[in-house]
């Protein structure tokens, strides 16, 4: 009774505290019990829009939203355009729990043309830098960003090995790939410079806007050849043009070959079995999905699953301003299954217009073939969501059988898998992967590095580890706050009863097993206080186990790798005159290397903090005799 009237009153104070907002632009940030923001959206009227969430009836996802809001807080904007960027700004900032979660933009991998070298090369990114470069994307994917690289480089000539160009040519014998005609052999110096930079723009054409274009351009190029008897280079025009038509067969054809526009899908959850909204987006070049991206939404569902509309065309809007604040390239026209509001589809194509710098057309066809590319981007989205909900389902029934070998009285939500590395007594690191639902959580892996052995002992490393962790499962939040359901040891039986024992003798009650590999290092069994446990007949749990403990031991063996180079060259450093640690540890933040620091004159070795124009001549010293 005596929360009910908690509840009743605070939401009175909301209701009280939405009317007297303004009839104004701006964005509002609903808050849970705790004061953390669990939902960022914006509004013309905040007064109307806020005012809404406290009063009538709603679909299932804003009804779960509105029940957890305890307080509010807003940010009056002069205009929807600054609105909708703030909004977009804060979303990134603090990752609310109700608001639809997009790829981070920091994963996104990015196609490198480095224009400033002498003989550019095309590579794989994820950090785009003020240098000169050209990036193309952002790409769903590294798989997808290497697949376009080879293409290109099978496609063109280019070369595809370790070689430094100019530095390596006329060095060694030519590959394989230059015999069988896959590289134009640039290692051998037949190959000029501006020969080399034609492909390589030919390239950057293809990344811009398909191969239609580089077609063209080629075919130009061959005539001219052709017209002065220059019939060799125009071979090789030819050979290339071959080459990107078939390049083109390749692909999957959606349009006409001059058609440039992306497509954003949107399945409702009440459309399919899988119980998700889902968005599918075609990027469309030369008439080919050149690459699509997937977004699959389940608590945070957009939807009511009894409504046959979108009940909330702003959170769509939304989410179309987020994706393209990732991308660099956006096409002149944008292909949308579904209506926008009015306001919603000016503001979003202003807004894309501006980012672009030239205009953005929004369209929701009716009819054609414009009408016929959502329908397959829906299609898609439909395929996609059903292929996640197969999939977890698979894998819920994998971890109920692991549940059922193991006896466990919980079912394993949260997996937590632990090894140990070390180099002598040196950089003894214990390495902790996380399995949520049966897949990795990367954002949540861990290192625990052990200063307080002075000789190796597993025993006792682990010891460590697993309590240092276990004292954050009384923390009040965070992501190391929730407990595991289940450890899973890099061990045998050995390392299982002393880490249970602690964990008991410390008021932790967690099940533990080992996980015990063959004279192959290949796992083997399970082990438990009380015996052997053989998963090998039980397929999919085998291979779940397997890919954890192949995991937790690459991890661990990385991170402790990491820390031994870096200790190596700190103390590199340390070896000249005036250089300490804390000085050397200051270089190697600001330079990243030891090559960039022997590159370094006296002016930027002088920018670091604590390095005086003494230890800057010193360095330069140093590295001058190496």
């Amino acid at each position: 009774m005596e929360n009910e009237q908690l509840l009743k009153r605070n939401i009175n104070t909301l209701r009280s505290k939405a009317a007297a907002l303004p009839r104004l632009p701006g964005v509002y940030i609903m808050k849970g019990r705790d004061g953390k923001v669990i939902y960022v959206g914006k509004s013309r009227s905040l007064r109307d829009r806020v005012y809404q969430y406290f009063h009538g009836a709603h679909d299932v996802k804003t009804s779960r939203m509105a029940d957890s809001v305890y307080d509010f807080d807003f940010i009056v904007c002069s205009t929807e355009m600054e609105a909708l960027t703030l909004e977009n700004r804060l979303i990134k900032h603090h990752t609310p729990k109700y608001n639809i979660k997009l790829k981070d933009a920091k994963s996104y991998p990015y196609i490198k043309l480095n224009y400033k070298n002498e003989y550019p090369n095309v590579s794989m990114t994820r950090t785009r830098l003020s240098d000169g470069a050209m990036y193309f994307g952002p790409y769903s994917s590294t798989s997808t960003v290497f697949s376009v690289i080879s293409s290109l480089e099978k496609t063109l000539g280019l070369p595809s090995c370790k070689r430094k160009f100019p530095a390596d040519i006329g060095k060694g014998r030519p590959c394989v790939n230059y015999q069988i005609g896959r590289c134009i052999g640039l290692c051998t110096g037949n190959v000029t410079v501006e020969e080399y930079r034609k492909l390589i723009d030919t390239a950057a054409g293809i990344l811009k806007g398909g191969t239609s274009e580089a077609i063209r351009s080629l075919t130009e190029e061959m005539y001219r050849h052709s017209e002065v008897m220059e019939f060799e280079k125009a071979a090789k025009c030819r050979d290339t043009i071959a080459s990107l038509k078939k390049l083109g067969e390749r692909q999957t054809a959606v349009s006409s070959p001059d058609t440039e526009c992306d497509v954003f899908g949107f399945c409702p959850a009440n459309s399919t079995e899988s119980g998700h909204d889902s968005i599918s987006v075609f990027y469309i070049r030369s008439g080919y999905i050149a690459d699509r991206d997937h977004f699959l939404f389940d608590d945070s569902a957009l939807t009511d699953s009894e409504s046959e509309t979108v009940p909330d065309e702003s959170e769509l809007a939304s989410i179309i301003t987020r994706i393209y604040g990732t991308r660099e390239h956006i096409p002149k026209e944008i292909l949308l299954s579904f209506e926008l509001s009015e306001s919603d589809h000016t503001l979003v194509s202003d807004f894309l217009s501006e980012k672009a710098g030239r205009r953005v057309t929004l369209k929701t066809p009716q009819r054609g073939a414009s009408k016929s590319l959502c329908t397959l981007a829906v299609h898609d989205a439909a395929q996609h969501a059903e292929n996640k909900v197969t999939k977890h389902k698979a894998t819920e029934k994998m971890l109920g059988r692991l549940a059922e070998t193991l006896r466990l009285e919980v079912f394993p939500e949260r997996i937590e898998a632990y090894d140990i590395s070390n180099l002598g007594s040196e950089h003894i690191t214990a390495g902790m992967v996380v399995a949520v639902d049966g897949r990795f959580v990367r954002s949540e892996y861990r290192t625990f590095s052990i200063k307080s052995l002075s000789a190796p002992d597993d025993y006792a490393a682990m010891t460590e580890t697993i309590l240092r962790r276990m004292a954050h499962t009384r923390e009040s939040d965070g992501n190391m706050s929730a407990a595991p359901d289940l450890i899973l040891l890099d061990g045998g039986a050995g390392h299982v009863s002393v880490i249970d024992n602690a964990l008991r003798e410390n008021g932790y009650y967690v099940p533990v097993f080992g996980m015990v590999k063959d004279e192959h290092h290949k796992t083997r069994t399970l082990v438990s206080t009380e015996g052997e446990i053989d998963i090998s007949h039980i397929t999919d749990v085998f291979r779940f186990i397997y890919s954890l403990q192949e995991e937790v031991h690459r991890f661990t063996v990385d991170r402790m790798t990491k820390a031994k180079r870096k200790t190596l060259k700190t103390s590199s450093l340390e070896k000249i005159e005036g250089i300490g640690p804390a000085k050397a540890k200051r270089l190697l933040s600001h330079f990243k290397s030891i090559t960039a620091i022997k590159k370094a004159d006296a002016s930027e070795l002088r920018a670091v903090q604590g390095i005086s124009e003494k230890d800057a001549a010193a360095i330069i010293k140093y590295y001058e005799n190496k």
